[in-house]
Parts: C-alpha cells; sequence; structure tokens
C-alpha cells in the first residue's frame, strides 16, 4: 500500500511553533476521528458523536477547531512537544519537520510479530525566523493566521477527494484500525514523528529572510 503523503511548510517564530503545529493536526486529526463505536454484534454498531470546540491562539491571529477531547488534546501535545522544544532550542537549526502519521496494523503469520502500515502522512516543514522588536511580532501574526488558513484550506481540500481510507472494521479487528483508548473519541491509529536540521537546501534561508523582508516592511 503506498501512503498518501503531503508536505507543507510554514515560516514561524519560535513562540508560534506549538499553535501552528497543533491546529493542523488536530484539524486533521478532527477530520480523522469518529464517535465511539458500539458494536450489537461483530459486524452491526452504531457510530456516537464527536464534540468539538474553537480554541483561539495566543501568539498568532488565528482560530482552529479541534474535537473536545481532552485526552485526546494532551496526546497530541505530548507527541509535538519534543519537536518544539528541539527546534526551539538554543543551539538548534533553524529548521526541521514533523510528520503526523496514520496507519493500520495487520496481523502476522507466525511467527511474525504485527505489522504497522501506514496510509497517510502529513509532514510539515517548519522554518523558524527571528524578530526583533513588538512591531514586527503583530505583523508576523497576522501573516502566520493567514498562512495557516490557506493550509486549512489545502487540507479540507485534499480529505474531501476519494482517497483511500480503512474501511469500518468488525469488533474483533476494530484495534486494528483505531485509537480505542479514548473515552469520548476514535481517532485512526497515528503517531508522530520529527527531525530537527539546517535547511538542505542553501538557498532556503535567503528565500526565507527575503519572504520576512518583505512581509516587515508592508
Amino acid at each position: 500500500m503506498n501512503a498518501n503523503t503531503q508536505v507543507l511548510e510554514l515560516n514561524v517564530e519560535g513562540r508560534q511553533v506549538d499553535e501552528a503545529v497543533l491546529s493542523l493536526f488536530h484539524t486533521l486529526l478532527f477530520h480523522r476521528s469518529t464517535g465511539k463505536f458500539h458494536y450489537k454484534n461483530d459486524n452491526t454498531y452504531a457510530v456516537g458523536t464527536i464534540g468539538f470546540q474553537d480554541v483561539d491562539c495566543d501568539f498568532i491571529d488565528f482560530t482552529y477547531v479541534r474535537c473536545s477531547s481532552e485526552q485526546l488534546d494532551r496526546s497530541i501535545r505530548r507527541e509535538v512537544s519534543g519537536f518544539c522544544e528541539a527546534i526551539r532550542a538554543p543551539d538548534a537549526p533553524p529548521s526541521g519537520q514533523v510528520a503526523l502519521e496514520f496507519y493500520q496494523r495487520k496481523r502476522g503469520r507466525w511467527p511474525f510479530a504485527t505489522e504497522s502500515i501506514p496510509w497517510e502522512v502529513w509532514t510539515l516543514r517548519v522554518n523558524v525566523v527571528s524578530l526583533n522588536n513588538e512591531h514586527e511580532r503583530q505583523i508576523w501574526r497576522e501573516k502566520v493566521g493567514e498562512s495557516l488558513g490557506e493550509r486549512l484550506l489545502r487540507i479540507t481540500d485534499t480529505l474531501n477527494r476519494h482517497d483511500y481510507i480503512p474501511s469500518p472494521p468488525n469488533q474483533s479487528d476494530i484495534d486494528y484500525i483505531y485509537d480505542t483508548n479514548y473515552p469520548d473519541v476514535q481517532p485512526f491509529l497515528f503517531k508522530v514523528n520529527y527531525t530537527v536540521s539546517a535547511p538542505s537546501n542553501p538557498s532556503t534561508t535567503t528565500t526565507i529572510k527575503k519572504l520576512l523582508k518583505d512581509t516587515l516592511a508592508l
């Protein structure tokens, strides 16, 4: 199976990293979650509802929607915290990438272990910019808000296509498709991976500096 792979790029200030990543990952999880399955027998079930809530960012002019599951929120925050801390470290390179991967498990024939097969991967390439004063930060928080809005539209457009998603499973197979550990929501199985490194393309740094200069000159 070839995973559907999407790449998005973000230019943010250090203090905006958490909110930028969480806003997009929460959006993806909202669309890649269901209510809890309540099985009547092995292949007949009813699906519960998903609660949702608006989240206003503190350092970006942006509001997004997430599942109103505190446990899921804590889980995804914990998953991305390592990346956010690494990219903001004093000696860290100014860029990195963090990926949200949706996968399903496949039973392996004895004596082989269960296999995890990714079916959708969203990678965020994050570049951290440095600003000099509060005036620049105010301009930049608006710019980042507009940028996140554009990426949100791309996400929803992509998710509305008829690409592959796992079929609803029988009760005996539900843990191979969904994470059933949450009491109020049922996301597809997911995990987060990240790396922090210097830009692979020397022109990337120049492009970011030019974008920053043009934005602040408005």
